[in-house]
């Protein structure tokens, strides 16, 4: 069986052909998008993989459902419009971002987790000229 028919029956794995952008000349261009990986255009080799990388979206979706039970439609929405304003706070492209304001609505803040050890951004392997990334973010590339 190729990859292809095996790719179609995973209901929801995303495909990963459109996830890079195309240089001038059909080439991914790495100066922008970093350098490219096997590992993420492998499939999921457990059927919990993918269970894993939504369960923030998942836990996420029920706790709006409870609240939503619970208090009414307008607390999901309060809380979607504070999470939505709290992922719109960010450093320069360049720099690392913590996220703590979203850490703490979610109330995440107090627990240490796998990423946070890591996943250290300091010890990250993508780093670009910051006067590009800027560039590239304000659309002026």
């Amino acid at each position: 069986m190729n990859s292809r028919g095996l790719r179609s029956q995973l209901k929801d794995s995303v495909p990963v052909a459109g996830l890079c952008p195309q240089g001038a000349y059909g080439l991914q261009d790495s100066l922008r998008s970093g350098f490219t990986s096997i590992k993420n255009e492998l499939l999921p080799s457990h059927p919990l993989e993918l269970s894993e990388k939504n369960f923030q979206l998942n836990q996420d979706k029920m706790n709006f459902s409870t609240l939503r039970n619970i208090q009414g439609l307008h607390a999901p929405l309060k809380l979607q419009m504070e999470y939505r304003a709290a992922r719109q706070i960010q450093r320069l492209p360049f720099l690392p971002s913590s996220n703590l304001a979203l850490d703490t609505l979610r109330g995440s803040d107090e627990s240490i987790g796998f990423e946070d050890i890591l996943c250290d951004p300091a010890q990250s392997e993508v780093m670009g000229e910051p006067h590009m990334m800027i560039e590239y973010k304000l659309g002026m590339l």
